[in-house]
């Protein structure tokens, strides 16, 4: 039989989840990426529940394990560095999880993972697609022309591959929070333990360790849709120092951080909204089909699931569109469970005054009290729980062919 070729937009981390296992299952893939190389940037990104067993079937587990960022917990902090509140590592779904790993180093697993029997193609990016007979019409950047059998959008939440297919049919929905991430030098004063300061105004800085010998920090607000995103660089950087340099605690060490520096990520923090995640030979998968933001969590690991998912399907079904079916019919009631926020978020992480910080501070605290955790466990009939573990992860171990 004739391998089926299948192209994936996006070379970060559904995309290549998704070869691995279409891989596995004996199709041909091939990944396009417009990066000149792999986006080795970004925060701690963490792995939980039933992606974990994924991890634990690709054979990384151990290496995700291995580049842990040594983050011990959150701490909750005033202007003055003083403590109110903490979270260890593992004993609550808001703060540090098990599995926690720099998403450029996640990227590195899963490209080594994968390179091999991939073929990566970097500096380029899809144009047009134009579906000829039993195949798709790849039009590439650089000009060149591919046909392939079936075509992937896992490019992230501003996918421009998504348009292609789709159109204006996905909805972006921001949540009202804008964020910006860097990395920064390590300090004397900086340890194993994040640390999140809220100042008035709706404003959070927090500060993270990694394992590289450097600080990961960010600055989030509370704001209606502004198009900040948009911006420059060196607008957004100034558009910080305006909203941040009265805030406190460490806001000057970070902000002069900030001076030439390469390593910004600025977005509106926003979910995505698709009624359909196929349209003919095209389906998308990832942020670009159901982000979640980052608020739940569980990017992530919906990136991980979703490609997992979908590649177990591709390969169930003969037919690609009932294997597009299958694929939301399994997936798409657990992502609409997780992409339902909490009443209140993100507004109750960022309070815009004194009274509402200190309030917050007395929430976690007694979130993390070791007798209501006790209590908790009691009513689950286990010692932890966790909302993402509630999907029955499919079996298609009898699919793989290599």
């Amino acid at each position: 039989m004739t391998q089926k070729k299948v192209l994936i937009s996006g070379a970060s981390i559904a995309g290549p989840t998704l070869a691995f296992w279409l891989n596995r299952y004996g199709f041909k893939t091939t990944i396009v990426e417009r990066a000149e190389s792999l986006r080795l940037g970004g925060q701690n990104v963490d792995i939980k529940g039933a992606a974990q067993k994924v991890a634990q079937l690709m054979g990384i587990e151990d290496e995700i394990r291995a580049a842990d960022t040594g983050e011990l917990g959150v701490q909750f902090v005033n202007e003055a560095n003083v403590i109110q509140a903490a979270l260890p590592k593992g004993e609550s779904n808001l703060g540090t999880s098990e599995l926690e790993i720099l998403r450029g180093d996640l990227v590195k697993i899963l490209y080594n993972h994968t390179k091999d029997d991939v073929e990566y193609l970097f500096g380029n990016q899809i144009i047009q697609l134009d579906e000829i007979e039993e195949s798709v019409k790849v039009t590439f950047q650089n000009g060149e022309i591919g046909v392939f059998d079936l075509v992937i959008c896992a490019d992230g939440i501003r996918s421009r591959t998504r348009g292609l297919i789709f159109g204006e049919e996905p909805v972006v929905r921001p949540v009202g929070l804008y964020v910006s991430y860097f990395t920064i030098p390590r300090a004397a004063s900086d340890s194993r333990w994040a640390k999140w300061y809220n100042a008035s105004n709706a404003r959070v800085i927090v500060m993270r360790p990694d394992n590289e010998g450097t600080t990961r920090a960010s600055f989030s607000f509370l704001s209606e849709p502004m198009g900040y995103e948009k911006l420059s660089t060196m607008e957004q950087i100034s558009l910080l120092k305006q909203k941040f340099s009265d805030a406190g605690w460490e806001v000057k060490r970070v902000l002069s951080a900030l001076e030439n520096n390469t390593d910004i990520y600025f977005d509106a923090i926003s979910q995505v909204i698709a009624p359909r995640w196929s349209k003919g030979r095209c389906a998308m998968t990832g942020d670009a089909a159901f982000c979640p933001s980052p608020l739940t969590g569980m990017g992530v690991s919906l990136s991980v699931l979703g490609a997992y998912i979908l590649a177990g399907e591709l390969s169930t079904h003969t037919d690609h569109q009932q294997a597009f079916a299958a694929y939301e019919k399994v997936f798409r009631p657990y992502v609409t469970k997780i992409q339902k926020l909490p009443p209140g978020v993100p507004k109750l992480a960022h309070p815009k005054t004194k009274m509402g910080i200190f309030l917050l501070n007395t929430i976690i605290k007694i979130i993390s009290s070791k007798a209501v955790q006790k209590l908790g466990s009691l009513f689950s009939g286990k010692e932890k729980s966790s909302t993402d573990d509630t999907i029955e992860l499919p079996d298609y171990s009898k699919l793989v062919s290599v």
